[in-house]
Protein backbone atom coordinates (compact mmCIF):
# COMPACT_ATOMS: atom_id res chain seq x y z
CA UNK A 1 0.00 0.00 0.00
CA UNK A 2 1.64 3.37 -1.17
CA UNK A 3 1.80 6.06 1.51
CA UNK A 4 3.80 9.39 1.86
CA UNK A 5 6.43 7.78 3.66
CA UNK A 6 8.53 6.72 0.45
CA UNK A 7 11.95 5.62 -0.11
CA UNK A 8 12.64 9.29 -0.91
CA UNK A 9 11.37 10.68 2.23
CA UNK A 10 12.47 7.70 4.35
CA UNK A 11 16.32 8.81 3.07
CA UNK A 12 15.90 12.91 3.33
CA UNK A 13 14.60 12.67 6.95
CA UNK A 14 17.21 9.95 7.88
CA UNK A 15 19.97 12.37 6.66
CA UNK A 16 18.68 14.75 8.67
CA UNK A 17 18.63 12.65 11.92
CA UNK A 18 21.86 10.93 11.44
CA UNK A 19 23.45 14.20 11.27
CA UNK A 20 22.98 14.77 14.94
CA UNK A 21 24.55 12.16 15.99
CA UNK A 22 28.16 10.46 15.98
CA UNK A 23 28.80 7.25 14.21
CA UNK A 24 28.10 4.13 16.14
CA UNK A 25 25.14 5.40 17.80
CA UNK A 26 22.05 4.72 15.98
CA UNK A 27 20.96 1.29 15.00
CA UNK A 28 19.03 1.26 12.36
CA UNK A 29 15.98 0.19 14.21
CA UNK A 30 16.58 3.10 16.53
CA UNK A 31 16.28 5.50 13.66
CA UNK A 32 13.18 3.84 12.59
CA UNK A 33 11.64 4.92 15.51
CA UNK A 34 12.81 8.87 14.90
CA UNK A 35 11.33 8.51 11.62
CA UNK A 36 8.09 7.26 13.71
CA UNK A 37 8.55 9.88 16.15
CA UNK A 38 8.14 12.45 12.71
CA UNK A 39 4.97 10.81 11.49
CA UNK A 40 5.86 7.68 9.95
CA UNK A 41 3.50 4.50 10.51
CA UNK A 42 5.04 2.13 12.96
CA UNK A 43 4.82 -1.43 11.94
CA UNK A 44 7.05 -4.33 10.21
CA UNK A 45 6.73 -3.53 6.63
CA UNK A 46 7.49 0.68 7.10
CA UNK A 47 10.92 -1.03 9.45
CA UNK A 48 11.82 -3.17 6.24
CA UNK A 49 11.31 0.15 4.17
CA UNK A 50 13.81 1.70 6.46
CA UNK A 51 16.14 -1.03 6.41
CA UNK A 52 15.73 -0.85 2.28
CA UNK A 53 16.20 2.65 2.09
CA UNK A 54 19.26 2.93 3.97
CA UNK A 55 21.17 0.15 1.95
CA UNK A 56 20.61 2.51 -1.00
CA UNK A 57 21.09 5.41 1.05
CA UNK A 58 24.70 4.13 1.95
CA UNK A 59 26.08 2.53 -1.57
CA UNK A 60 25.01 6.00 -2.94
CA UNK A 61 27.07 7.96 -0.45
CA UNK A 62 24.37 9.78 1.44
CA UNK A 63 25.13 7.93 4.80
CA UNK A 64 28.17 6.86 5.98
CA UNK A 65 28.44 2.76 5.83
CA UNK A 66 29.84 3.02 9.67
CA UNK A 67 26.74 5.80 10.81
CA UNK A 68 24.78 2.62 12.34
CA UNK A 69 25.64 -0.16 15.47
CA UNK A 70 25.53 -3.51 14.69
CA UNK A 71 27.45 -5.38 17.53
CA UNK A 72 25.40 -8.91 17.24
CA UNK A 73 27.90 -8.79 13.78
CA UNK A 74 31.70 -8.34 14.87
CA UNK A 75 34.75 -9.91 14.61
CA UNK A 76 37.20 -10.93 17.38
CA UNK A 77 40.76 -10.34 17.61
CA UNK A 78 42.61 -9.05 14.79
CA UNK A 79 44.93 -10.13 12.20
CA UNK A 80 48.28 -8.40 12.26
CA UNK A 81 50.55 -7.85 9.17
CA UNK A 82 51.49 -4.78 8.47
CA UNK A 83 56.07 -4.73 8.72
CA UNK A 84 57.83 -4.25 12.11
CA UNK A 85 60.16 -1.14 12.08
CA UNK A 86 62.64 -0.91 14.73
CA UNK A 87 62.92 2.91 15.21
CA UNK A 88 58.87 2.87 15.22
CA UNK A 89 59.20 0.37 17.93
CA UNK A 90 61.44 2.67 19.71
CA UNK A 91 59.64 5.60 19.60
CA UNK A 92 56.21 3.38 20.84
CA UNK A 93 58.24 2.24 24.16
CA UNK A 94 59.31 5.68 24.90
CA UNK A 95 55.89 6.74 24.37
CA UNK A 96 54.71 4.00 26.79
CA UNK A 97 57.66 4.85 29.81
CA UNK A 98 56.40 8.02 29.79
CA UNK A 99 53.07 7.08 30.17
CA UNK A 100 53.53 4.67 32.84
CA UNK A 101 55.14 7.36 34.92
CA UNK A 102 52.59 9.67 34.56
CA UNK A 103 49.32 6.62 34.78
CA UNK A 104 49.10 6.47 38.29
CA UNK A 105 45.51 6.58 38.74
CA UNK A 106 43.43 5.73 41.92
CA UNK A 107 40.25 3.21 40.91
CA UNK A 108 37.13 5.84 40.72
CA UNK A 109 34.93 3.40 43.10
CA UNK A 110 37.40 2.39 45.40
CA UNK A 111 36.62 4.36 48.41
CA UNK A 112 32.57 3.93 47.13
CA UNK A 113 30.14 2.26 49.26
CA UNK A 114 28.43 1.09 45.93
CA UNK A 115 29.45 -1.41 43.74
CA UNK A 116 27.87 -0.70 40.30
CA UNK A 117 26.87 -1.85 36.66
CA UNK A 118 24.66 -1.38 34.14
CA UNK A 119 22.76 -3.90 31.97
CA UNK A 120 21.11 -3.45 29.06
CA UNK A 121 18.42 -6.26 27.10
CA UNK A 122 19.76 -5.76 24.01
CA UNK A 123 23.43 -5.37 22.68
CA UNK A 124 22.70 -3.31 19.41
CA UNK A 125 22.24 -0.07 22.24
CA UNK A 126 25.79 -0.81 23.97
CA UNK A 127 26.53 1.94 21.33
CA UNK A 128 24.46 4.12 23.41
CA UNK A 129 25.66 3.38 26.56
CA UNK A 130 29.09 2.81 26.51
CA UNK A 131 30.46 6.01 26.51
CA UNK A 132 28.50 7.21 28.87
CA UNK A 133 29.35 4.11 31.27
CA UNK A 134 33.30 4.20 30.22
CA UNK A 135 32.93 8.38 31.34
CA UNK A 136 31.67 7.26 34.92
CA UNK A 137 34.29 3.93 34.78
CA UNK A 138 31.18 1.73 34.91
CA UNK A 139 30.98 -1.80 32.88
CA UNK A 140 27.97 -2.11 30.87
CA UNK A 141 26.76 -5.41 29.50
CA UNK A 142 23.91 -6.68 27.55
CA UNK A 143 22.13 -10.04 28.93
CA UNK A 144 19.69 -10.11 25.60
CA UNK A 145 16.93 -10.91 26.80
CA UNK A 146 16.59 -13.53 29.92
CA UNK A 147 20.21 -13.78 30.71
CA UNK A 148 21.82 -17.58 29.88
CA UNK A 149 23.09 -19.39 33.05
CA UNK A 150 26.70 -19.12 31.98
CA UNK A 151 25.92 -15.34 31.91
CA UNK A 152 24.69 -15.02 35.23
CA UNK A 153 26.79 -17.64 36.85
CA UNK A 154 29.87 -15.24 34.90
CA UNK A 155 27.93 -12.12 36.88
CA UNK A 156 27.82 -14.31 39.94
CA UNK A 157 31.12 -14.94 40.22
CA UNK A 158 32.05 -11.25 39.29
CA UNK A 159 30.27 -10.30 42.57
CA UNK A 160 31.37 -12.91 45.13
CA UNK A 161 34.05 -11.16 47.64
CA UNK A 162 32.98 -7.46 46.38
CA UNK A 163 32.09 -6.18 50.32
CA UNK A 164 29.74 -3.36 48.90
CA UNK A 165 26.35 -2.81 48.46
CA UNK A 166 26.21 -3.82 44.61
CA UNK A 167 23.50 -2.32 41.73
CA UNK A 168 22.78 -2.93 38.90
CA UNK A 169 20.93 -0.29 36.34
CA UNK A 170 18.62 -2.39 34.27
CA UNK A 171 17.11 -0.81 30.44
CA UNK A 172 15.04 -2.81 28.97
CA UNK A 173 11.75 -3.10 26.63
CA UNK A 174 8.52 -2.46 27.95
CA UNK A 175 6.73 -5.59 27.57
CA UNK A 176 5.89 -8.61 29.32
CA UNK A 177 9.22 -10.10 29.23
CA UNK A 178 10.85 -7.04 29.65
CA UNK A 179 9.18 -6.40 33.27
CA UNK A 180 10.00 -10.17 34.11
CA UNK A 181 13.68 -10.00 33.26
CA UNK A 182 14.84 -7.98 36.36
CA UNK A 183 13.26 -10.24 38.81
CA UNK A 184 14.79 -13.96 36.65
CA UNK A 185 18.39 -12.33 37.24
CA UNK A 186 17.72 -10.94 40.98
CA UNK A 187 16.28 -14.43 41.76
CA UNK A 188 18.98 -16.61 40.24
CA UNK A 189 21.83 -14.52 41.38
CA UNK A 190 20.48 -15.46 45.01
CA UNK A 191 20.20 -19.51 43.78
CA UNK A 192 24.06 -18.43 43.03
CA UNK A 193 24.50 -16.92 46.39
CA UNK A 194 24.86 -13.17 45.17
CA UNK A 195 22.12 -10.54 46.70
CA UNK A 196 22.29 -7.40 44.34
CA UNK A 197 19.83 -4.33 44.21
CA UNK A 198 18.45 -4.13 40.87
CA UNK A 199 17.04 -0.55 39.58
CA UNK A 200 14.54 -0.78 36.76
CA UNK A 201 15.46 2.48 34.94
CA UNK A 202 13.53 1.91 31.69
CA UNK A 203 11.42 1.10 30.16
CA UNK A 204 8.41 2.02 32.48
CA UNK A 205 4.82 2.75 31.95
CA UNK A 206 4.82 5.83 33.15
CA UNK A 207 7.87 6.69 30.70
CA UNK A 208 5.42 5.33 27.85
CA UNK A 209 2.88 7.94 28.67
CA UNK A 210 5.24 10.83 29.47
CA UNK A 211 7.67 10.57 26.44
CA UNK A 212 4.28 9.97 24.37
CA UNK A 213 5.84 6.57 22.95
CA UNK A 214 4.69 4.39 20.14
CA UNK A 215 3.43 0.99 21.52
CA UNK A 216 2.82 -1.90 19.48
CA UNK A 217 0.89 -5.03 20.33
CA UNK A 218 2.51 -7.15 22.77
CA UNK A 219 3.90 -10.48 20.87
CA UNK A 220 1.40 -13.18 21.08
CA UNK A 221 4.32 -15.45 20.96
CA UNK A 222 5.29 -14.68 24.58
CA UNK A 223 3.70 -16.77 27.05
CA UNK A 224 3.35 -13.66 29.94
CA UNK A 225 1.21 -11.76 26.80
CA UNK A 226 -1.86 -13.35 28.09
CA UNK A 227 -1.75 -11.97 32.18
CA UNK A 228 -0.36 -8.75 31.11
CA UNK A 229 -2.32 -5.57 31.01
CA UNK A 230 0.46 -3.24 30.25
CA UNK A 231 -0.41 -0.17 27.15
CA UNK A 232 1.61 -2.19 24.69
CA UNK A 233 5.02 -3.36 23.65
CA UNK A 234 7.45 -0.58 23.42
CA UNK A 235 11.54 -0.78 22.67
CA UNK A 236 13.55 1.12 24.14
CA UNK A 237 15.11 1.65 21.14
CA UNK A 238 12.19 4.12 20.72
CA UNK A 239 13.58 6.44 22.77
CA UNK A 240 16.19 8.46 21.29
CA UNK A 241 19.57 7.65 22.21
CA UNK A 242 20.55 11.18 24.23
CA UNK A 243 17.47 10.92 26.69
CA UNK A 244 18.92 7.35 27.14
CA UNK A 245 22.10 8.65 28.54
CA UNK A 246 21.22 11.44 30.06
CA UNK A 247 18.92 8.99 32.21
CA UNK A 248 21.87 6.24 32.67
CA UNK A 249 24.21 9.11 33.37
CA UNK A 250 22.12 10.77 36.16
CA UNK A 251 21.54 7.15 37.30
CA UNK A 252 25.21 6.76 37.98
CA UNK A 253 25.86 10.06 39.75
CA UNK A 254 22.80 9.32 42.07
CA UNK A 255 25.25 6.59 43.29
CA UNK A 256 28.38 7.98 44.05
CA UNK A 257 29.65 10.51 46.56
CA UNK A 258 31.46 13.10 45.06
CA UNK A 259 33.12 13.79 48.97
CA UNK A 260 34.58 10.67 49.18
CA UNK A 261 35.93 10.98 45.67
CA UNK A 262 38.19 13.93 46.32
CA UNK A 263 38.92 12.26 49.17
CA UNK A 264 40.62 9.68 47.02
CA UNK A 265 41.89 12.18 44.51
CA UNK A 266 43.87 13.86 47.34
CA UNK A 267 45.44 10.39 48.39
CA UNK A 268 46.05 9.70 44.37
CA UNK A 269 48.05 13.27 44.47
CA UNK A 270 50.68 11.88 47.34
CA UNK A 271 50.45 8.50 45.89
CA UNK A 272 52.11 9.59 42.51
CA UNK A 273 54.86 11.03 43.76
CA UNK A 274 55.96 7.81 45.84
CA UNK A 275 55.03 5.76 42.58
CA UNK A 276 57.55 8.06 39.87
CA UNK A 277 60.12 7.88 42.30
CA UNK A 278 59.87 4.10 42.24
CA UNK A 279 59.56 3.69 39.09
CA UNK A 280 63.04 6.31 37.73
CA UNK A 281 64.98 4.25 40.36
CA UNK A 282 63.57 0.88 38.72
CA UNK A 283 64.82 2.31 35.32
CA UNK A 284 68.13 3.25 36.18
CA UNK A 285 68.69 0.06 37.69
CA UNK A 286 67.94 -1.02 34.42
CA UNK A 287 71.05 0.44 32.75
CA UNK A 288 73.66 -1.41 34.90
Amino acid sequence: MKDQFTKQWIIENSIEICSSYEHGVLTLRSLHYQLVGIGMTNDVQHYKRVVNAMIDARWSGDISFDQFSDLDRSMIGETKYEETILEDMIDKGKYQVEAWMTAYRKNRWENQPVYPEVLIEKKALQGVFAPVCQKHGVSVGACKGYPSLTFLNEMANRFMGIDKRIVVLYFGDYDPSGEDIPRSIVENLERFGVTIELKRMALMEDQVVEWNLPPAPAKVTDSRTAKWDGLGQVELDAVKPEKLQRLCGEAIEDLFNENLYEELIEQERKERSEYQTVLKQFVNDMKD
